[in-house]
């Protein structure tokens, strides 16, 4: 209708004439009734293609319209993102940045999920997680912001009433504190550089869903536990914990951005990627600086 011929619109459409033409003869049989009276030398609509093409014009403006508004959207930083966050590292180290994140962008809102149980980022509609792992589920798409140490620590006062580890083997499992969540299993896996290896497991009396709760043991001088460095590094700092079996490693995972796979990312996500990226991969939490 537009270009007034099949051949200016198969030229259009980079097809062959015969495309357009077997194209216009399927809509029309499909209507059931003649869109176009051609001749070799004239095409016209007809009354009943004129109707139909008016009211398909509505259509495809409007659609038009629907796509622009979803590009501009997709484009343009705004709307809500579900984000997940393992609790105490979202707690210290996350919600004290979404201030200036709010400020840089007043269009996105945060719906924030604190646990430090795993979730089903597809499964439970998540833009988002932060995660900390050795492995990732490959079906996510993964972007790694830093490192994360653990370290096994005591207080000073445990240290002077048991002595300090020299091996492994030294500790003692009834003293070690218990994490639920951790990934493989509640062990502890260490090495050293000379490649032995050797494994723990606390069986003291606390075991915990959330890593801050064993501070507070830890401090009392009653227990050992296992913390990641972005808890422990606080307490190193001032002495009230020291780190004990330095020689020997813990495995070390890392802080990972995650989002479902997805061709395109909402420019929301991608801005909040970018900004932990920034925030978070020097992070101010290493012990020794």
């Amino acid at each position: 209708m537009e270009e007034r011929s099949f051949a200016a619109a198969a030229r259009a459409m980079g097809l062959s004439v015969a495309t357009v033409s077997r194209g216009v003869s399927r809509l029309e049989e499909r209507l059931g009734a003649r869109l176009f009276n051609r001749t070799s030398r004239k095409l016209a609509l007809t009354a009943f293609g004129r109707t139909i093409a008016e009211s398909a014009s509505r259509i495809y403006r409007d659609a038009e319209e629907v796509e622009g508004a979803a590009r501009e959207l997709s484009a343009r930083p705004r709307g809500l993102i579900r984000l997940a966050v393992p609790m105490s590292f979202g707690l210290r180290w996350v919600t004290p940045l979404l201030p200036e994140f709010f400020r840089a962008y007043p269009e996105v809102s945060i719906d924030l999920h604190l646990s430090d149980a795993t979730v089903d980022v597809v499964g439970q509609g998540f833009d988002a997680a932060l995660r900390i792992a050795v492995s990732l589920d490959p079906s996510l798409v993964a972007r790694r912001l830093c490192q994360v140490s653990r370290f096994i620590v005591a207080a000073p006062s445990y240290l002077e009433r048991h002595g300090r580890p020299k091996h492994p083997r030294d500790l003692n499992g009834g003293d070690c504190l218990g994490y639920a969540y951790r990934a493989r299993s509640d062990v502890w896996r260490l090495a050293n550089a000379a490649g032995d290896e050797a494994v723990i497991t606390p069986s003291g009396r606390l075991r915990v869903t959330n890593a801050d709760a064993l501070v507070p043991t830890v401090l009392a001088g009653l227990a050992i536990a296992e913390l990641p460095e972005f808890i422990a590094s606080e307490y190193l700092r001032d002495g009230r914990m020291e780190a004990i079996l330095t020689d020997w490693t813990l495995t070390k995972g890392g802080l990972y951005f995650v989002t479902p796979e997805a061709r395109v990312r909402p420019a929301k996500v991608e801005v909040l990627a970018d900004f932990l990226a920034d925030r978070l991969s020097k992070p101010a939490w290493r012990w020794p600086r």
